[in-house]
């Protein structure tokens, strides 16, 4: 009998804690300044994300500066590249949510674009692409993980509740914050 009122307890704690989790995600989206451009250290990325150069100029900036790095090529070069991309293949109009690309294809053709107008090889550049996604992938959960011990220590979070947030966002049932998981 004992045992059934611990798993229970525990089960609401894990409830509560998702439940809290995603309160916080959605506290953040609607305190958050819409003109505030993000720091070159914030991240964002799932396996499925692309190098997404239609939301923000910064954005092209940050995987230009990696872009370059990892291929060995200018910093401007690559700017210029995926400025032009985007200029090129801006649609005229947002496709429906049932209408979106398919992500892994859109990335596909991103590495062979870019591979083009650097005149590199499509396999270098895909490479460096996803480097560029597991940098930010690792850097977004340390930032995440980081945020749940700052909220432990505050007494905000007991220790189970931030594991249980934290196995919920590795899981895809929350995000980590940022875009989130796509």
């Amino acid at each position: 009998m004992r045992r059934l009122a611990t798993a229970r307890t525990a089960a609401v704690v894990a409830a509560g804690a998702l439940w809290l989790g995603a309160g916080i995600g959605v506290a953040g989206l609607a305190s958050a300044d819409p003109s505030a451009s993000p720091s070159t250290s914030q991240t964002s990325g799932t396996s499925t994300e692309r190098a997404d150069l239609g939301r923000r100029g910064h954005h092209i900036e940050v995987v230009a500066e990696g872009l370059a790095e990892k291929l060995g090529v200018s910093e401007t070069k690559v700017t210029e590249a995926l400025q032009s991309l985007r200029d090129e293949l801006k649609p005229a109009d947002r496709p429906a949510p049932g209408e979106r690309p398919d992500p892994a294809a859109r990335d596909a053709q991103l590495a062979k674009d870019v591979a083009e107008k650097l005149g590199i090889s499509e396999e270098k550049v895909k490479s460096a692409l996803d480097g560029l996604r597991a940098e930010r992938q690792a850097d977004r959960k340390q930032e995440f993980t980081t945020r749940l011990d700052d909220a432990v220590k505050a007494g905000t979070l007991t220790q189970a509740e931030a594991d249980a947030v934290l196995k919920a966002a590795e899981k895809g049932v929350i995000g980590m914050g940022g875009r989130g998981p796509r």
